[in-house]
C-alpha cells in the first residue's frame, strides 16, 4: 500500500475507516442523516483504487440522480482517481451498456427514446381506445394522464406485466387510479406498451427492461457488460425498485463485490416502488457481509436536532430498523414550536423570522421553508414577497419559479437523450422510480460538504421545498410547515405502511437542519370555522 491510499483514508472516524478499508466481498452500510455517506463510499473507491485492489476500469458506482452522480465524480476526481471509475444513475448505465453490445445482437438501429410529452400522449391514446365509449371520445383530463402514466410506471418498475396487473391487485388490495377496475387498467396499460412498440418507442424504464433482457437472453453480451462491472457499489440502496435490484443482481452474476449504501429511515419513494426491504435482508441476497457498517455520528445537525429527529422515530414499530443518531456538534438552539391562527399567519409568521436571521447577517440561500404538499407553497411565497425575500420553489417536479423553472427529470431525460443521439456515453440520468426531485448528498463532513445548497447559494434565495424535493439537501435554518394531523401525516393513515412512509418523510425533513430547526401549523386554514387541526402525532 502506498502513501497516496494511506492519505485518501486520514479525517475518516472508525465507522468510516472500516467501511473505506474493506474492499472485497460484499459490504453493506447503513449510513444515517449527515454522517458522511458519500465522503465515505468515494474515500472507499479511492482508496481501493490507488491501492491496487481495484482496477478504476472495472468499478462501476451508480446513484439516483443526476447531481448526485456528478458529485460523486467531482469527489473521486479530486482523490485522483480521475475519470476512470464511472459514477452513473441505473438508466446511464444501463443505456451505455446496452450502446456499446446493440450492433452484436440486434440488425436494427437502437429504439427512439421517448421524450416528456410521447409516453403522455400514448397514455391518452391508450385510455381512448380502452375506454373511448364512456368518454365520448374526448381526450382524457391532464390529471387522469399523469395518474394512469404514474400507476404504468409503478407496475414496470415492479416487474408486474399486464397479464399480472389484475391478479397483483386482488392479491394487495391496491386500487387503480381514475376509477379504473384492475381488468380495465391491465387493458389501458397493455394499450399503451402496443402503441408505443407500434412507433418505435421506448420509454424511460424500457432502457433497464432491456437491459435485464440482454443480459438474461445474450450470454456474449452479457459476458462483456459483466467484465466492466467487476467492482459495484450502489447508493441510495433504500430507494431500489424491484426493477433496479433484478438489473443489479444480473450485472453481478455471481460476482460478490459490491457494496450498498443506504438508511431505511430515509425510504420515502415507496409509492414509486421503492422499498428497504433489499437493504434490510442484504445478506440474504449476498451472504454474510465482508463488513457490516453502521454510520450513525451526524456531523451536520445539532445534538438538539438530532435528538429531536429521534424521537420521531422512537415510537415506529420498525424502530429496530432503524439507526439512533449522535451529534458530532456542540449545543445549539432548541427546536422551536410555534402555532398560528390560519395558514396565512403561519405564512406571514416564518416569512418575518426569515426576514430577522436576514437582517442578521445569515444568507438567505442557508434557509429553507419545508413543505409537505405544492399547493402549500402558494402563502409561502406570497409572504416572501412582502417581506422582500428572494425564493426559490423546489417542487416535486424540479426547481420552479424566481427564474429557475427547469425541472430536472426533464433535463436528465433530455441528457440521455442527447448522448444518445450523438452516441456518447452519458454521465447522469434522471432519479429513478421517484418523483421527487433529488439532490446531491452534502455530508456536513468536509470534502465538499453542502455541496446540495451550492445552486441557490450564488442567489441568495430562501428556498421553498416539499419535503421530497428536499432529500439529499441541507440548510442551516429549516422550517417545517403544516406540522398538523391531516397533512403530516397527510390524509391521517391510521396506521400500517401509509403511516410509517409518513414518519420517515417527517424524519427526512428534520434531518435537513443544520443550526436550527422551527416545527409549525395552523389552527385552521382561513380562520372562517370548520374542524379545527390538531398538532402531528410524530411532534
Amino acid at each position: 500500500m502506498n502513501s497516496t491510499a494511506d492519505d485518501i483514508l486520514q479525517g475518516l472516524d472508525e465507522a468510516q475507516r472500516t467501511a473505506a478499508t474493506t474492499v472485497h466481498g460484499p459490504v453493506r452500510i447503513i449510513a444515517g442523516a449527515g454522517a458522511g455517506k458519500t465522503r465515505t463510499v468515494t474515500r472507499r473507491i479511492a482508496y481501493a483504487c490507488a491501492s491496487g485492489a481495484w482496477d478504476p476500469a472495472g468499478t462501476l458506482a451508480v446513484t439516483f440522480s443526476v447531481k448526485a452522480a456528478a458529485e460523486m465524480r467531482s469527489r473521486l476526481g479530486r482523490l485522483g482517481v480521475g475519470d476512470a471509475v464511472r459514477a452513473a444513475t441505473f438508466h446511464s448505465a444501463a443505456l451505455s451498456q446496452l450502446r456499446h453490445v446493440w450492433e452484436d445482437i440486434c440488425d436494427a438501429p437502437f429504439p427512439h427514446v421517448a421524450d416528456d410529452q410521447e409516453p403522455r400522449r400514448l397514455v391518452d391514446t391508450a385510455l381512448q381506445r380502452v375506454c373511448g365509449g364512456a368518454t365520448n371520445g374526448e381526450p382524457a383530463d391532464m390529471l387522469t394522464v399523469r395518474d394512469v402514466q404514474a400507476e404504468i410506471n409503478w407496475a414496470k418498475v415492479s416487474l408486474i406485466a399486464p397479464d399480472d396487473y389484475q391478479r397483483v391487485c386482488a392479491a394487495t388490495h391496491r386500487r387503480p387510479p381514475a376509477g379504473l377496475d384492475p381488468q380495465r387498467f391491465a387493458d389501458v396499460y397493455l394499450a399503451y406498451e402496443q402503441e408505443k412498440t407500434a412507433r418505435g418507442l421506448i420509454d424511460f424504464d424500457d432502457i433497464l427492461l432491456i437491459a435485464c433482457h440482454v443480459l438474461d437472453e445474450f450470454d456474449e453480451a452479457a459476458e462483456s457488460i459483466r467484465r466492466s462491472i467487476r467492482w459495484l457499489t450502489v447508493d441510495e440502496y433504500q430507494d431500489v425498485s424491484p426493477l433496479q435490484h433484478r438489473l443489479m443482481t444480473l450485472w453481478l452474476d455471481d460476482n460478490r463485490n459490491v457494496c450498498v449504501v443506504g438508511d431505511p429511515a430515509q425510504t420515502i419513494y415507496s409509492f414509486a416502488g421503492a422499498s428497504s426491504y433489499d437493504l434490510l435482508a442484504f445478506a440474504d441476497q449476498f451472504g454474510k457481509p465482508a463488513a457490516d457498517v453502521s454510520l450513525n455520528t451526524d456531523y451536520r445537525s445539532t445534538p438538539q436536532i438530532v435528538a429531536y429527529a429521534n424521537r420521531v422515530l422512537a415510537k415506529s414499530p420498525v424502530r429496530q430498523d432503524y439507526l439512533r443518531l449522535t451529534s458530532a456538534r456542540q449545543d445549539g438552539a432548541r427546536v422551536a414550536h410555534t402555532v398560528y391562527d390560519t395558514d396565512a399567519d403561519e405564512a406571514r409568521g416564518v416569512a418575518g423570522r426569515l426576514a430577522r436571521l436576514v437582517r442578521q447577517g445569515v444568507n438567505p440561500a442557508d434557509c429553507a421553508v419545508l413543505t409537505r404538499i405544492n399547493a402549500q407553497q402558494r402563502a409561502v411565497c406570497a409572504a416572501l414577497r412582502e417581506a422582500g425575500l428572494r425564493y426559490r420553489v423546489r417542487r416535486d417536479a424540479g426547481w420552479s419559479g424566481a427564474g429557475a423553472d427547469l425541472a430536472e427529470d426533464a433535463v436528465a431525460r433530455q441528457a440521455l437523450m442527447d448522448a444518445l443521439a450523438a452516441g456518447e456515453r452519458p454521465g447522469s440520468g434522471g432519479r429513478d422510480g421517484a418523483a421527487g426531485a433529488g439532490g446531491v448528498d452534502g455530508d456536513g463532513h468536509g470534502d465538499g460538504a453542502g455541496a446540495g445548497r451550492g445552486a441557490v447559494a450564488a442567489l441568495g434565495a430562501v428556498t421553498v421545498s416539499t419535503v421530497h424535493a428536499s432529500k439529499g439537501l441541507e440548510f442551516r435554518h429549516v422550517f417545517v410547515i403544516g406540522c398538523s394531523e391531516g397533512l403530516m401525516p397527510y390524509g391521517s393513515p391510521a396506521g400500517g405502511d401509509a403511516l410509517e412512509e409518513e414518519r420517515r418523510l417527517m424524519y427526512v425533513a428534520v434531518t435537513r437542519a443544520e443550526d436550527s430547526l422551527h416545527m409549525s401549523y395552523a389552527r385552521t386554514k382561513d380562520g372562517a370555522g370548520g374542524r379545527p387541526r390538531t398538532v402531528s402525532r410524530f411532534l
